[in-house]
Parts: C-alpha cells; structure tokens; sequence
C-alpha cells in the first residue's frame, strides 16, 4: 500500500496560499516552519475550503500581540465569522522562529506549538472540504510540510533480516553503541531499544515527535537518526555527567562531539522532544523549548531512513 507525500514548500513568501494535494485525511499533519518578525503584532494560518477570496475557513489559527500575548481560534462560513476560541497565552516569542503542527483527528484540530500540545478545535466544518492553506500576518515561512498518516508497522521481531508487512520491507540493524539488545517491554506498544522506519526518509520541514517518560535512575538517553550505515544525528542527554552530547558517525567513526552543559530533562519526569529538520540543520525542542541546534554534517537526507531510541526511558508516543 503506497503513501503518498506531498514535497513541502520551501521559504515561501507571505501573503502565502497552496494547495493541499489530496486534501484533509484523518492523521493527516500540517507542519508550518518560520520565524516571527520582530515587533509583529498578530499573523494567521488558515485551513481553506478553496483558494478565492471568501472561502470558507476552517480553521483560522490567529496569534496576536496586543496589551497581551494571545491566541484566537475560529472558522469562517457563509463570508461570517464564527465564535472566537481565544487561549490567553503566547507560544511564538516575537522575533523567534517557530514550528506549528495541526494534526487531524476524527472530531478535531489537535494544535502544537514547538512540540508542545496548546489546544484542541473541534470541527464547524468537515475537514473533508478542506484543500488549502494559507498564511498572512507578520511572519517569515521557512516551510510548509505535511505528513501523511504513518501506516501501521508490526512490532519489531527478535531476529535479524527483513520482515515483509503490508506496508513493504522494515530493515532491521544491529544495536547502536550504548544501546543493548534484546528490547524490554516498556509501554503497552512500545519496546525500548525502539526502532521505526522513517517513511520516505527526512527532508526540510519533517518533525520527528518522541514522547515519553524518563527512569528515576536514569543515566542517559539516545535518540539515533540513521542512515543505512552510519549515525547522521546521534543526541545523548547524559544524567551522569550533566551534559548532552550531540555527533555524527561515518564510516564506522565518530566526529568531534559537541557538548552543551545542563539537561532539558528531569528524572523521573514525562518529556517531549520533537527534532525539526531544517535545510542546514536539525533543530531539538524538549517540552515546547528550542534547546540545541545541530549542523547536518551527512546531508543526503533522504536516505535517513531510521529513527532508535535507548537508554534509561520509557515510550509513550512516537510520530515519525
């Protein structure tokens, strides 16, 4: 059964309008990449049912900066809008870059500002009419991506080679270094050490979402983008030292390390990370906050086809 994935558009210019191939499907995300202009007062980013002036809108995601920092959330039907959902909060610092997901779900909207969930709209419009998407307002767009649902994977086997499902072919590799196989049962769905098929490999505008738990003894955490013979992003909170540690490995070697001191994590605690693909670099939010950047040092990024995690954790959510 084949996915088709629509190619983000790259940096482009705002007032921005395209379409939406294959329309709104249940699972489907919107990923919205860019920097918020300095002293910006408010931008929107509009689900469209049609290009032309008037349609209908459903879903006006509408943050703005005026005596206080705030949010609205509204439709627009029959050229009349509808009830504001307004949430008194701002996500998207002014002059900082941003991501925003809108994941589709049966009955709503499930909204996420830099890896962080903010809020939920239910649908006044059939998502189904949706074919557009359109910003305007006081932003820089670095990428617009989307993301199909991910097909369903069976779990892992305990043997090497290939494993043939609906889907295709799942590659299985050898454990990365730190990591020890045979996995545990962690989570109801999921094992750690934790591999999964990055379906169509990465590319600017792909978020990877990893939600999870941290061990009250933990002593360090990897999370592994893999290419077929090497480590191209290798991110390693380690507990027993204080520090993360971010690399490369090619050809059966490490790169130079580059270290940066504390931890976005707690022992102990629930996390988030979401790792944003950039054209030059990978970005790394833990629980809504831009915490490191990382330089693509292997830059063939379609052929990142692996996401592993291991380590001192426990998983509760992975979106690939």
């Amino acid at each position: 059964m084949a996915f088709y994935q629509q190619q983000p558009f790259y940096n482009p210019r705002v007032p921005f309008s395209g379409p939406i191939q294959g329309g709104l499907q249940d699972g489907k995300s919107i990923i919205v990449s860019g920097r918020v202009l300095p002293g910006a007062n408010r931008f929107h980013v509009n689900l469209q049912c049609g290009s032309h002036s008037g349609a209908d809108v459903a879903l006006h995601f509408n943050p703005r900066w005026e005596s206080t920092g705030y949010v609205v959330n509204n439709t627009f039907q029959n050229r009349n809008w509808g009830s504001e959902e307004r949430k008194y909060e701002a996500p998207f610092p002014q002059g900082q870059t941003f991501t925003l997901q809108i994941l589709v779900a049966h009955d709503k909207y499930k909204i996420s500002t830099n890896g962080r969930h903010f809020a939920d709209f239910r649908h006044r419009i059939p998502f189904t009419r949706v074919d557009t998407i359109a910003v305007e307002g006081m932003v820089e767009l670095n990428s617009v991506a989307f993301q199909s649902p991910a097909p369903y994977l069976p779990p892992q086997p305990a043997f090497p080679g290939y494993v043939q499902a609906q889907v295709g072919f799942q590659p299985q590799y050898a454990a990365p270094p730190g990591c020890a196989f045979p996995a545990y049962p962690s989570a109801p769905t999921y094992t750690v050490p934790y591999k999964s098929v990055i379906n169509g490999g990465l590319f600017p505008g792909k978020n990877i979402v990893i939600h999870g738990v941290v061990n009250h003894n933990a002593h360090r955490i990897i999370f592994n983008l893999r290419y077929r013979s090497g480590i191209a992003f290798h991110y390693n909170p380690r507990f027993d030292e204080n520090v993360v540690v971010c690399n490369t490995n090619q050809m059966e070697k490490w790169g130079s390390e580059e270290r940066s001191g504390g931890l976005p994590f707690q022992r102990g605690q629930p996390f988030q990370v979401t790792i944003s693909c950039n054209p030059h670099h990978y970005n790394v939010f833990v629980n809504g906050k831009q915490v490191h950047t990382y330089k693509h040092r292997y830059t063939n990024l379609n052929d990142i086809d692996i996401l592993e995690v291991c380590g001192d954790v426990q998983l509760t959510l992975v979106q690939t």
